[in-house]
């Protein structure tokens, strides 16, 4: 069920909820969090749709903010705001409503989305694209628990890690550190089956890729170790190799879902590595909302000496 409301307010958008919730038989509000998306309409349609597939996982009401922007001065003038609720199967599991703001009602969304929040639930904000320098003190970004980046959706990714990591606050997160999830988890059961002591360690990846850069700065913040990075075709992050004094541990995805892990004196077996989607990625971030510890310690992990070879 959609609702569209023109020139509209958090009040009356309230109510449209409660009224769609009422007419598809479900008054009840059963959902456990609220996400807060701020987009632009190019991007809208994909996170909107990314935030619905996680809400099968975790049921929330989703906020997705669009500043258009005024073309001519009379436009920036008129400040109104647009909204179009959506419930029941148009939704995923929880509610929708996306805003469209105008003129000054833009530079105060914050005052917007408070009314619209769930009482005593987290509240997580995500921006796929252009997230602000420090997003702690974005007054969206202040409500939230948790606060979502995308590095990937910038032109300089490394420039942008950087400035991450001199603004970061605990509840900070990015997906350039979520999709390294499975290549965490894979080097930590590696190297508890090898059990030796790890002397060198080198990541490969295509040229300015951020997971490969905090990968690299875990593994020298946590092995203690000078990690080389290497510059290849990709795509994403193509191999890690951790020299040991029994040998190489490597783990090698050239491309396709499918990677190659092998220890020292053992035989190489096959792992599944897919590259996820941002749905699943959205989904992981949602499953504990506390300070990500791990992810401040890759961000001020020691930068690099040494510019990659290819």
């Amino acid at each position: 069920m959609k609702i569209d409301l023109t020139d509209t307010t958090a009040s009356k958008i309230n109510k449209a909820l409660v009224r769609g919730r009422r007419a598809i038989g479900t008054p009840a509000v059963g959902m456990v969090l609220t996400m807060v998306i701020v987009t632009d309409e190019e991007n809208a349609y994909d996170s909107i749709k990314a935030a619905e597939e996680a809400s099968r996982e975790h049921p929330s009401r989703t906020l997705v903010v669009i500043k258009r922007v005024a073309r001519t001065s009379r436009d920036r003038t008129n400040s109104r705001l647009d909204a179009e609720v959506r419930v029941g199967s148009d939704a995923g599991t929880g509610e929708t409503v996306v805003l469209r703001t105008y003129g000054d009602v833009s530079d105060h969304a914050d005052s917007v989305v408070l009314p619209l929040l769930l009482p005593d639930a987290p509240v997580v904000v995500w921006w796929p694209v252009d997230a602000p320098d420090n997003p702690v003190k974005d007054p969206l970004g202040a409500l939230a628990q948790r606060r979502i980046t995308d590095m990937y959706a910038v032109e300089t990714p490394l420039q942008a890690l950087d400035a991450r990591a001199a603004s970061y606050a605990p509840g900070d997160t990015d997906l350039a550190w979520t999709r390294l999830t499975p290549w965490r988890s894979m080097l930590a059961a590696a190297l508890d089956q090898a059990r030796t002591k790890v002397i060198s360690a080198t990541v490969e990846s295509e040229a300015q890729n951020p997971s490969a850069e905090l990968l690299a700065r875990w593994l020298e913040a946590r092995l203690k170790v000078t990690t080389e990075r290497v510059v290849t075709a990709g795509p994403v992050v193509t191999a890690v190799r951790l020299g040991t004094e029994n040998g190489e541990i490597v783990i090698d995805r050239p491309e396709g879902p499918l990677a190659t892990l092998t220890l020292p004196g053992q035989p190489s077996r096959t792992l599944a590595l897919k590259v996820r989607s941002t749905s699943e990625l959205i989904a992981e971030e949602l499953r504990r909302l506390d300070a990500d510890e791990m992810y401040a310690i890759a961000l001020r992990g020691e930068a690099p000496k040494e510019s990659p070879r290819v």
